[in-house]
């Protein structure tokens, strides 16, 4: 399985960007997926979740009431709606995904992970 992210770029804060993460393969129908972050000189941190059925969704503290992840399967592609934007959302954002068999589950760990694409909040 392969995961490409797009979509990041500079905003100013309290603006708004998506990210895109597409999928290849046939593949994406059995993934459950999410996003992940990395600041500079920072852990990388989780940033949201969606099941393979697209119903069950998470997200971290931080970005809750913010952020939104969804899932179109038939384009098999997952994304990121991220609105309020802030400095501290600075940091290069990753798609991951998980394969499963089940419709609503959440994993907490991810075999795969795309390469990052870079959002920058200026204040």
């Amino acid at each position: 399985v392969q995961l490409q992210a797009s979509g990041g770029g500079l905003v100013q804060a309290g603006g708004s960007l998506r990210l895109s993460c597409a999928a290849s393969g046939r593949t994406f129908g059995s993934l459950a997926a999410g996003w992940f972050r990395q600041a500079p000189g920072k852990e990388r941190e989780f940033v949201a979740a969606i099941s393979r059925s697209g119903y069950a969704t998470s997200y971290a503290d931080s970005v809750k009431g913010r952020f939104t992840i969804s899932r179109d399967n038939a384009k098999t592609t997952v994304y990121l709606q991220m609105n309020s934007l802030k400095p501290e959302d600075t940091a290069v954002y990753y798609c991951v995904g998980q394969r499963t068999t089940l419709s609503n589950w959440l994993p907490t760990q991810y075999d795969y992970w795309g390469q990052g694409t870079q959002v920058t909040v200026s204040s």
